[in-house]
């Protein structure tokens, strides 16, 4: 017997039992599903994060108080990194065109009877043009509001639209901390950025959080949670991390481990893509599980179905059908059956995928090689445990089998 006859006979007797032949797949569908269900959830996140890290944009360096090992052991942001460093990076970093200094802290904003807890963030006139944002309305604060400490501020398009509605806020008053502002600007809604959502925020002055908000905590100046800067282009933000490095070591007079830490976009992607591959890998292989309990599924309805065939398996080896016959026959059924189900579960797990990207920001997706493989994989399994119902069914004697029958 051919192998195109082992297979339109496969395929007759799978049909003729169409009940069992859907129960068996079932493992299948379900494991197959969930690993590219998974494998897509995943590579959509990955996607998302590195979107969101892009938006800070291509050039931009982050500078943080503190080492790798203070960060790691303390709770506390370290005070390492005042307002007098961005200045001096700003003009004495010539691979640098801007640096926008931060200091954030939770306030509570009141604007007649609402109140709400934002958070608040002192910058500089140069951070719209670092981190990219648009004023819709107004202005943002300059150069001498800074100097002046002036009691400016300016909003985060949702939280104004949440304190005015449809109203223009720009020259009214609201407080900061029972401390009276005047809102001289709206930023253009942005969303969220690698979990910071500016939409929600209201940004002063950074010597105005300073001094009337949050207050100073550190001898050498007004202390930063961190610093942005941009460097000139693509190709000169490693020649700005090792110039702003060597600027700090010898402000700080550092002689052996700083006490700043530089990360630039290409380290941020490296890590997330790092974390996100093996998360994504995690999932899959806790979605294979399902595949190898339907594998197990196929041995066991397959066993079943040779000790229901049995007077057939007799028959056909007593009119000449060799042991390879019967053993390519149940083989080729447990292929059919679990390539069959890797199809159907391939299909539900893409569209579980295209789902999950109409409702979530998520942009799910998978590669067709994937769902290749994924498929291979099926098949594979079916072949590996149809073999030991396929060597019984093989093996079994014809005399015997009849006379059981």
């Amino acid at each position: 017997m051919n192998v195109v006859e082992s297979i339109q006979m496969a395929g007759k007797t799978l049909l003729s039992n169409k009940l069992r032949s859907t129960l068996t797949m079932l493992g299948i569908i379900i494991g197959n599903a969930s690993v590219i269900a998974m494998i897509g959830i995943g590579e959509g996140g990955q996607k998302f994060v590195t979107k969101e890290l892009e938006s800070l944009g291509p050039n931009v360096l982050f500078v943080i108080p503190g080492n790798q090992e203070t960060q790691r052991i303390t709770f506390e942001i370290p005070r390492t990194l005042v307002l007098a460093d961005a200045k001096a990076i700003a003009t004495q970093v010539p691979t640098v065109v801007g640096v926008a200094p931060e200091l954030n802290r939770r306030q509570l904003v009141t604007y007649r009877n609402q109140n709400t807890n934002v958070n608040v963030i002192g910058t500089s006139p140069s951070f719209p043009e670092i981190r990219e944002f648009e004023i819709e309305k107004g202005r943002f604060f300059s150069q001498i509001d800074q100097e002046r400490s002036n009691r400016v501020t300016v909003l985060g398009g949702d939280l104004a639209e949440r304190l005015f509605g449809d109203k223009n806020p720009v020259g009214k008053q609201l407080q900061i901390k029972n401390v009276s502002f005047q809102i001289i600007g709206i930023l253009t809604p942005k969303g969220s950025s690698v979990g910071a959502d500016y939409d929600e925020t209201a940004l002063v002055p950074i010597t105005t959080a300073a001094n009337r908000l949050i207050g100073r905590n550190s001898p050498y100046g007004i202390a930063l949670d961190y610093l942005v800067a941009s460097a000139k282009d693509g190709d000169s933000v490693e020649a700005a991390e090792f110039q702003i490095a060597n600027l700090l070591r010898l402000r700080h007079n550092i002689v052996g481990e700083d006490d700043f830490t530089i990360r630039s976009q290409k380290d941020a992607l490296e890590t997330v893509g790092q974390v996100t591959g093996a998360l994504t890998i995690m999932l899959a292989a806790i979605a294979s599980i399902s595949l190898f309990v339907g594998g197990i599924g196929i041995m066991n309805i397959m066993l079943v179905s040779v000790t229901e065939r049995t007077q057939e398996i007799g028959l056909r080896k007593a009119i000449g059908a060799t042991q390879q016959d019967i053993l390519m026959q149940f083989i080729i059924e447990a292929i059919i059956v679990s390539v069959a189900g890797g199809l159907i579960g391939t299909g539900l797990g893409v569209g579980g995928i295209t789902l999950v990207s109409a409702v979530t920001p998520l942009e799910a997706g998978i590669s067709p090689i994937t769902i290749t493989i994924t498929v291979g994989i099926s098949g594979g399994i079916g072949l590996f445990f149809g073999v030991v119902p396929a060597r019984r069914a093989a093996k079994l004697d014809p005399i015997v089998a009849l006379r059981s029958a």
